[in-house]
């Protein structure tokens, strides 16, 4: 039987697919058909988010199958208004965008603004903004981890950990609806 040897950057894209990998604690070393091991999650038909709680859940044919803890916009209460006002957005979007390689750990994109949304800001006269993610931590951190995960950091995003955004991401596909509720 023959191994091959593969850097940790390849043993973690294959994580992010979704592939389960025995790995050795002192050496690179992955067996030679991974998808072989890899087990197929269930797919979640629609995403929760509950402001107040902080919560985000995964829901299959109403159920929920995981539930997250979650940070928000620095002005989380309240439907997002206009680009800069640090909230998160409420009401029924869809999950349309997926980016491996945001500036934080992994981003799946809500699809603020919808019409109704650029109507209400434009009769304001302000933009709506955009780019609401359900993201990990950023990348390149200013403050410890624990900073992020004890409080509303975001700009108006829905953040969770970099584990469980692996989750999220292995369980979730795009135009995946999604309801952000207060």
């Amino acid at each position: 039987m023959r191994l091959e040897i593969f850097p940790r950057n390849r043993i973690a894209a294959w994580l992010l697919a979704g592939l389960c990998l025995p790995l050795l604690a002192s050496a690179d070393i992955a067996i030679r058909d991974p998808q072989a091991l890899a087990p197929t999650p269930r797919l979640a038909d629609e995403v929760l988010v509950l402001k107040a709680e902080r919560k985000l859940y995964l829901l299959r044919d109403g159920e929920i199958m995981r539930e997250f803890d979650i940070m928000l916009g620095l002005q989380p209460e309240g439907h997002k208004q206009r680009e800069g006002d640090f909230r998160t957005p409420e009401g029924r979007y869809l999950l349309d965008f997926r980016n491996p390689d945001s500036d934080f750990f992994l981003s799946v994109r809500v699809s603020y603004p919808d019409y109704n949304d650029r109507k209400r800001a434009a009769r304001k006269g302000a933009n709506p903004g955009g780019q609401i993610m359900i993201h990990g931590l950023p990348n390149d951190r200013r403050y410890p981890e624990h900073y992020y995960l004890s409080q509303d950091w975001t700009n108006g995003c829905i953040a969770v950990s970099d584990a469980d955004m692996i989750d999220i991401w292995l369980m979730t596909r795009e135009n995946t609806p999604i309801e952000i509720r207060p």
